[in-house]
């Protein structure tokens, strides 16, 4: 590449090149050749980290590692094909950065495939060199290695990191980066404050500055700005100095950067004191871009002096203005946000008393109570949500007692659960939980519904027996401290249905939806959000029974519903009741009908929630499953093996919904003779139930007919019988036999003894069995053709051939008027070979 180097100036970029996020170029950027010689050679060796020098700002930042490394993109960006900037202070801004490059490089979108999937495929891309092998990353702000070890790249471009962490140069080439040289410096201030200052006066600002780019910028700004003289600066600057000094400070920081800091304060409060405010008001926020909406309300609270700068617009931008033009904050005009240095808030902070901090402090959660971005369960305001993250805990929201402020950090809370961050919302409602109930008691209201968040997330992480305890102790501190109808009760005794299913008695389950539907019917009506999604849960009790008829026009109902709100739709409530409608048209038979849902549904999840949100998630595996039984394995196998994936990397081998996952790919796999892979993995699903939900768990139970089907397909016949004799014990006793888990089961268990030779008595099970279906699900279910097609072979067997050839004709007649006799399955039943059934798992 060097032979297409320039010294200077911007990059020549080409049409065909990709560039993206990267910072804006410093118009007064000095010096530091060497430094971007150095960088320039050693970032050869790939990976090449941009560091303080040991001595330099103790680590706290202001040398100008970003700005080198900005400033080396526009030198020799030309020489690359991909230029892509990425913010790497927070983990999820990481790949986030890295998904966008995703359709740049001709790979499927983070809406496509899911920001993981979307980030690991730019990464691969990369490495092998495809389509671009001139590429240079750079991750801006790093911290911890071990945060970016898995997600560097190693290929033929170049990676520059730039971090506060001496750590990196241990472990990378590293280009440490110091204060300014003095001619640096002077050249620095000759740039930016252009006029009315020499180059001796230059030379002795720098030195009185410690040659600190960060005060110099500041310095320079304030020069520049107010026409300040280099000696009325340095006067100053001696003052703040000796006061400093004299009060022992700072211990932290720099005496020159804290010096020009107080120096530029102090100009600002002289030309416009309101700006100082609002300064003081970014200080306690975190360290991430401010939007500027947030701070564009003015709530009761606030000191009057902000409130009336908030409420006067004009004077408000006047201020972000100055701000900006005293290098005292970053402003982003096209994103609308203020972006303050960590190292100035830190200066602003310590300047002010622990009552002045307190103060402050609570104007920024009034700030952040004010600026409500709508319902929290609207997938359209997530990303407005997602803005206000960086400040959440910086902030302390969660050590504020105003009603205002706990409402916003409920909402947050809400945010975080349904936008499924359930490892953030754990964390987060653990810590408000804490706090709160020390503060103003466990039963304050605040801390009820709080808990009740936090139940409603453990089980998502299928921490069932800890969600079923809280749980208990929400519903009954909610309807003592709120009332028998309070919505966060009922919502409660939705969830104490939940914990039913989660420990298998379904019909308690559905008893208990019930009476919390009619409590929602009468308190709140028909049409109410509560209502709408008890329906939902009661349509999945009756499947759970069953009943898929009944299933059918609950969900049905609820989905309806949801498309009829005058309100926006809420889309994880539209995704759940659809998908749950097409789950219960596919349990039903219908699977033509069942895949044409699922498809819908899962676009509407791709589209609105993202393709790694679990609903999606749960979505896709159930479309899968139904592609299966209508005969579609390949985009069966295609869609369930990436869902299962997904689910393991974002949820852990033990949710429950991976273990879902992983038995829809087990039996896809046992479907196209993959029967070692799909052994290994039913095993480990039945053994994980187990453990996850219980032993006897209709779940547990029927997972075991899977594993009993490999078994006996591999040879060993006995295995088989024993898994369905265990199993269909099991579910007997919890489900009673009139139930499609114990039916499937059984149809496995007469094919196990067919195979061992005792024919007489599968043909008395399969009798039992196939009328049980029919009186069931009626003859034309396939769950009773498969249990006819194999009972109609087993007669054949015995030498009942009349009573055979009568049901060979009535199945055959059955899979015409249904699934048609080119199915796979019509097709075993016409070879006259038994049908294996098989279970996969509903979501709780």
């Amino acid at each position: 590449m060097s032979g297409e180097e320039t010294a200077v100036g911007s990059p020549l970029i080409r049409p065909s090149q990709i560039w993206g996020n990267v910072p804006p170029r410093n118009k007064n950027f000095t010096g530091r050749e060497e430094l971007l010689a150095s960088l320039r050679e050693g970032i050869t060796d790939r990976v090449t980290a941009v560091v303080p020098q040991p001595h330099a700002l103790h680590g706290l930042g202001g040398v100008g590692k970003t700005q080198t490394a900005v400033e080396y993109i526009y030198r020799y960006g030309h020489t690359y094909d991909v230029v892509w900037w990425i913010p790497a202070d927070q983990q999820f801004l990481v790949k986030a950065a890295l998904a966008t490059l995703a359709p740049k490089l001709g790979l499927p979108t983070a809406a496509v495939s899911g920001i993981e999937d979307a980030a690991r495929d730019v990464l691969d891309a990369l490495r092998r060199g495809e389509p671009y092998h001139r590429w240079l990353l750079v991750f801006d702000n790093a911290d911890q290695p071990e945060d970016l070890f898995d997600i560097i790249p190693q290929g033929p471009g170049h990676v520059l990191i730039t971090s506060r962490n001496h750590r990196w140069a241990s472990l990378v080439d590293a280009v440490p980066v110091d204060v300014f040289r003095r001619d640096e410096s002077v050249e620095f201030l000759l740039k930016r404050v252009r006029a009315g200052i020499g180059e001796e006066e230059a030379r002795e600002l720098a030195e009185q500055l410690g040659d600190l780019p960060l005060a110099l910028e500041q310095a320079g700004a304030l020069l520049f700005e107010r026409g300040m003289t280099v000696a009325e600066y340095l006067e100053q600057l001696r003052e703040r100095t000796s006061q400093l000094l004299s009060q022992g400070r700072p211990v932290e920081y720099p005496v020159p950067m804290t010096a020009a800091w107080s120096v530029s304060v102090a100009n600002l409060n002289e030309s416009l004191p309101e700006a100082v405010d609002l300064l003081r008001i970014c200080a306690f926020f975190g360290s991430e871009p401010i939007p500027r909406d947030v701070v564009s309300r003015s709530p009761d609270g606030l000191r009057p002096q902000l409130a009336a700068l908030i409420g006067d617009t004009i004077r408000l931008g006047r201020a972000f203005g100055e701000l900006g033009r005293y290098a005292l904050a970053r402003l982003d005009i096209q994103g609308r946000t203020i972006h303050v240095h960590r190292l100035v808030q830190k200066l602003v902070q310590d300047e002010l008393s622990p009552e002045e901090q307190r103060e402050i402090q609570h104007e920024v959660h009034l700030l952040l109570a004010a600026y409500n971005p709508g319902d929290p369960d609207d997938d359209s305001v997530w990303g407005d949500y997602g803005k206000l993250l960086g400040h959440l805990a910086p902030s302390r929201v969660s050590e504020c007692r105003n009603p205002a402020v706990r409402a916003f950090a409920i909402r947050m809370l809400r945010f975080l659960f349904s936008s499924g961050d359930y490892d953030s919302a754990r964390k987060v409602a653990e810590d408000f939980i804490e706090k709160w109930s020390a503060d103003t008691g466990s039963e304050h209201p605040d801390v009820i519904r709080v808990k009740l968040e936090l139940t409603n997330t453990l089980r998502e992480l299928g921490e069932y027996d800890t969600a079923t305890k809280l749980n208990g102790e929400v519903l009954s501190t909610a309807e003592k401290v709120l009332g028998p109808d309070d919505s966060v009760t009922l919502w409660s005794l939705r969830g104490s249905a939940a914990d039913l299913r989660a420990a298998g008695d379904f019909r308690e389950a559905l008893k208990r939806d019930e009476e919390a539907l009619r409590r929602y019917e009468e308190r709140y009506g028909p049409d109410h959000a509560g209502t709408l999604r008890a329906v939902n849960n009661l349509a999945l009790d009756y499947g759970l029974i069953s009943d898929y008829k009944r299933a059918r026009e609950l969900h049905n109902r609820s989905y309806s519903g949801w498309q009829d709100r005058d309100a926006k739709v809420v889309r994880a409530s539209v995704l759940n009741a659809l998908s749950g409608l097409a789950r219960a048209v596919r349990l039903s038979g219908e699977y033509s009908e069942a895949c044409d849902l699922g498809a819908d549904a899962y676009a509407i999840g791709q589209q609105f929630l993202g393709a790694e949100h679990n609903w999606t998630l749960r979505t896709g595996k159930d479309l899968s499953i139904a592609l299966r039984r209508y005969g579609e394995f390949d985009q069966a196998e295609e869609l369930a093996t990436q869902v299962q994936e997904r689910c393991v990397r974002l949820l852990g081998p033990n949710s429950p919904d991976t273990l879902a996952a992983a038995v829809c790919l087990a039996n896809l796999w046992r479907t196209t003779d993959r029967l070692d892979e799909a052994t290994g993995l039913v095993a480990d699903s039945a053994a994980r139930y187990a453990e996850v939900l219980s032993p006897d768990h209709p779940y547990t139970l029927a997972c075991l007919t899977n594993l009993a089907v490999l078994r006996r397909i591999q040879g060993d016949v006995e295995a088989a019988r024993k898994l369905n004799e265990r199993a269909l014990a099991g579910l007997d006793a919890k489900l009673g036999r009139d139930h499609d888990y114990s039916l499937t089961v059984a149809i496995n268990l007469a094919t196990d003894l067919v195979a061992l030779g005792d024919l007489e008595a599968a043909c008395r099970l399969g009798e039992g069995t196939l009328r049980r279906l029919r009186a069931l699900f009626g003859d034309l279910h396939p769950l009773t053709l498969t249990a006819g097609a194999n009972l109609a072979a087993d007669l054949e067997a015995v030498g009942r051939t009349e009573e055979a050839e009568e049901l060979v004709e009535r199945t055959r007649t059955g899979y015409r008027r249904t699934l048609g006799l080119n199915h796979p399955d019509a097709v075993v039943f016409q070879e006259g070979r038994h049908l294996d059934a098989d279970f996969d798992a509903p979501p709780i």
